[in-house]
This record gives C-alpha cells, structure tokens and sequence, in this order.
C-alpha cells in the first residue's frame, strides 16, 4: 500500500522503474518537467506554466492554477494543500456522497408581503 506521501499521484504503468507522475506535468527527454493546464473557459485551450527542475514543483504550480481557474471543484495533485477542497473518501462528507445540498425555504405571498410590511414599518418609526 502507498503512504500518505504517495497520495494524490499517479503511478506510471509499464513505464521506467514504477516512476511518479503527476496530473498536468510531463518529462522532458533532458530531465526537467513541463507544466500544463487545459482551460475550459477557451474550448480547452493549453495554458503553458512552464519548465521546472522537480516534477514536485511542476506539480505545484499545476495544483495553483487549477485552484485559480476551478475552485474547490478542482482536481489537484496534492489536496491537503488546500484547506477548502474537500477530497473524496473524506471521513466529513455528508451522507449525500460529498455533494453540496442546497436547501430552499419556501413562503407564501402574504407570508412574505407581512414581512415586507413589517420591515418597512421599522424603518418609517425609525426615521421619525
């Protein structure tokens, strides 16, 4: 089984020697690792983030850009390091399968036109 350090990436099947990879970074054949992300807004239009010298900091730089375009729907290689992405299998996801539930309340017109009346009552005995 893979540690906690291994979470979030991908092991490379049939590749060199089991090697790590990460979402959004490739290896260049001289070693240093490449950096991209597809943006959804322009028709999947690659969005160069440049070379870096560890797959780790490409990784990163990824994981930022995907935050900045996505939010906490983003799909990142190290989740932990951002707070409000909640990751599946988290032990505080709702019972609805960790999707957000919205909750609507509805109210009749008069419900709502004696809270209207009311507010404005307060604001005319406040002006006075």
């Amino acid at each position: 089984m893979e540690e906690d350090s291994q979470k979030g990436k991908n092991m490379e099947e049939g590749g060199s020697g089991g090697e790590v990879r990460y979402r959004g970074v490739r290896k260049r054949p001289w070693g240093k690792y490449a950096a991209e992300i597809r943006d959804s807004r322009k028709q999947g239009v690659r969005v160069w983030l440049g070379t870096f010298n560890s797959a780790e900091e490409a990784a990163r730089a990824y994981d930022k850009a995907a935050f900045e375009m996505r939010g906490s729907l983003a799909v990142l290689n190290f989740p932990n390091e951002y707070p409000s992405v909640n990751t599946h299998g988290n032990a505080s996801a709702s019972s609805s399968g960790g999707k957000q539930v919205f909750e609507f309340e509805y109210y009749d017109d008069q419900l709502l036109e004696d809270m209207l009346g009311y507010e404005e009552e307060n604001k005319k005995k406040g002006r006075k």
